[in-house]
């Protein structure tokens, strides 16, 4: 497996300012070497949007958004809404409708206005089939009123200034939140509390340049090299590696304005912080209710829906050659165990090459195989999670739609029991699904001799 590359998309920036007539081509340059590969220019007025387009038509790795910013709401005419459109079906590089929304901050524009021109913008992307660049401050409730009402389903609120509650919502009703370089400053503990609550997979990060200049380069101009240090920042808060925020943030700005910069279709291995996965299987002996799969087959930014099941051939050429690992996990979108034969196959390989081996399992392998399989891997696994997900077989089968009817919730705690003779470390798992018991969960997996962790409900991989 090669060393991973850092991608970035910086998806909200304002380079056609006289700020970088100077130095334009340096400032690629420099963002090109700080692994940024594409870069959203944002129009705020019509004039901006044809440079924005401009820029866009002329540079590879620039792509570019159409609109008009709610300062000038007050000035908005018919012929504006008419110009902005053109521009929008003028390229394929034009990818979304903005920067559009309400500031009653400044209120350079009466509440009024902005609002009619932000409901009227919504109704140009809706009619495009693009999504839009929200810009919103003061404004979060009508903001999230409007929006509710719709027609547009996608798009993101840049600059993100709400709070967790909010950024849930705008979730829920498919936007994305925008994290800038505002990340790195020390006052700004509120937008690390959104960080930390939110799921990265509706995150993007963005410069905003030539404003909101990062740490530790504040005062100086703001350019799109400096989105890596928001990264950076996104990545030290919610656990991950750069690799992994650029790759996430990446992979949901490419997915939300069109932006294809890697094919990431079928995927064997993948990789999270230190942790090489094999997705060897989407099959599952369960159909979890909270199974993120029945949405999407993407974890941390890694499409997993295969194709066809690898062959051990197959696996052995993705594993590759992995470096900086700490272990090697058998889990992807489906149970592992009901290939056997393929997991034996490949740990015994790649223990002989002296990687720790982990598996994460349902636990329904015994009744799944007719027999107990546990013996068959001592001295191939260092480690097994095993989804528990309930105190009771009535709220395992409701939660897990076991095919084993009564038997699957005691053949879990069997294999759980069991497998400490076998395994050196076993470890049983629960997802925080509204209603559960965590704690009798946990009396449960401590009497059965294992180990205990909580899995967040609303975070994958």
């Amino acid at each position: 497996m090669s060393q991973q590359k850092t991608v970035l998309i910086d998806s909200h920036a304002h380079i056609y300012y006289r700020d970088y007539a100077g130095d334009f081509d340096d400032m690629l340059k420099r963002a090109e070497d700080a692994g940024v590969s594409a870069i959203l220019v944002v129009g705020t007025d019509i004039e901006s949007s044809r440079e924005s387009v401009e820029l866009a038509e002329k540079y590879p790795q620039l792509y570019a958004a159409v609109g008009i910013h709610p300062h000038d709401a007050g000035r908005v005419t018919d012929a504006c809404y008419d110009i902005i459109k053109a521009l929008a079906v003028s390229s394929r590089k034009v990818v979304a409708i903005g920067e559009i929304g309400l500031d009653f901050f400044r209120d350079r524009s009466p509440r009024d206005s902005q609002e009619l021109v932000f409901r009227r913008f919504l109704r140009m992307a809706a009619d495009l089939h693009k999504p839009v660049i929200i810009h919103d401050r003061d404004a979060h409730d009508r903001v999230m009123t409007i929006l509710r009402e719709g027609p547009v389903r996608s798009g993101v609120l840049h600059c993100f200034s709400g709070d967790a509650v909010m950024a849930s919502e705008a979730a829920a009703l498919g936007f994305h939140i925008s994290i800038p370089g505002t990340i790195t400053y020390p006052g700004n503990q509120s937008l690390r509390d959104v960080v930390r609550a939110v799921s990265i997979d509706r995150m993007l990060v963005e410069t905003d340049c030539p404003y909101l200049t990062p740490v530790p380069h504040r005062g100086r101009r703001n350019e799109p090299a400096y989105v890596r240090l928001a990264a950076e920042k996104l990545a030290e808060l919610k656990g991950l590696t750069l690799e992994d925020v650029a790759r996430i943030t990446t992979r949901n700005a490419g997915a939300l304005f069109g932006i294809r910069l890697w094919d990431q279709s079928t995927k064997i291995a993948y990789r999270i912080r230190n942790s090489l996965y094999l997705n060897i299987t989407n099959r599952c002996s369960n159909r979890c209710t909270f199974c993120a799969k029945f949405d999407d087959f993407t974890v941390k930014g890694h499409n997993l829906l295969l194709e066809g099941e690898p062959t051990f051939e197959e696996v052995m050429a993705a594993v590759g050659q992995p470096e900086g690992i700490d272990e090697v996990v058998f889990c992807g979108y489906g149970e592992p165990l009901l290939r056997l034969e393929l997991v034996k196959q490949v740990a015994g390989a790649l223990k002989a090459r002296g990687y720790q081996i982990r598996i994460n399992t349902d636990g329904q392998a015994n009744l799944a195989h007719g027999r107990d399989i546990l013996p068959e891997l001592a001295g191939l696994v260092d480690s097994i999670s095993v989804s528990l997900n309930a105190s009771d077989s009535a709220t395992y089968s409701r939660l897990c739609n076991t095919p084993f009817g009564e038997a699957g919730f005691s053949g879990v705690c069997d294999f759980i029991r069991s497998a400490p003779a076998h395994i050196p470390q076993v470890v049983a798992t629960v997802v925080t699904v509204p209603g559960i018991d965590v704690e009798a969960c946990r009396a449960l997996a401590e009497s059965l001799g294992a180990e205990f962790r909580v899995r967040e409900y609303t975070e994958v991989g």
